[in-house]
């Protein structure tokens, strides 16, 4: 793997991991069968050193994690365009990892990661909820083998 070109811009695992933590969303990257790249914005948690988010039971990044399970998964969090600079103080982190599917009891927990990230106050009706659809959802964890970022900051 290629490293940072900007090294200036480079931040700590832990601060990478910050942002993950409190971005609202990502984008999942997955290649086709055919070599075609295919991003796609997701929905997500972490637990334990791992993204976890949920899909339905078919499409098309599942037919990419069924053919190759390597993804690229980034954020974006806080950002700021410096028109008069020609710039932007921005902070971002990319994960590299394997995806797989979680059953039983990780499923049921990376459910309720998404309810208390998205849907806290209404946690209860949000467990009446998953168990409503668990039959009609996938969920998937991207356990992390690499992590890293990098920021522009006044």
């Amino acid at each position: 793997m290629r490293g940072l070109r900007r090294t200036d811009r480079a931040i700590t695992a832990d601060e990478a991991m910050a942002i993950l933590n409190k971005a609202e969303y990502g984008v999942l990257s997955t290649v086709s069968p055919d070599g075609k790249p295919y991003g796609v914005p997701l929905n997500f948690c972490i637990s334990n050193h791992c993204v976890y988010f949920h899909c339905a039971m078919e499409g098309h990044k599942i037919e990419n994690i069924e053919t190759n399970r390597f993804v690229s998964f980034c954020v974006v969090g806080s950002c700021e365009i410096l028109p008069d600079q020609f710039g932007t103080n921005y902070e971002s982190a990319i994960v590299s990892g394997e995806v797989e599917e979680v059953f039983d009891n990780a499923k049921q927990i990376a459910l309720e990661g998404l309810l208390k990230k998205y849907s806290s106050d209404y946690f209860e009706k949000g467990l009446a909820y998953i168990e409503n659809l668990k039959a009609k959802t996938r969920v998937f964890k991207i356990s992390i083998v690499q992590l890293s970022g990098k920021a522009r900051k006044k």
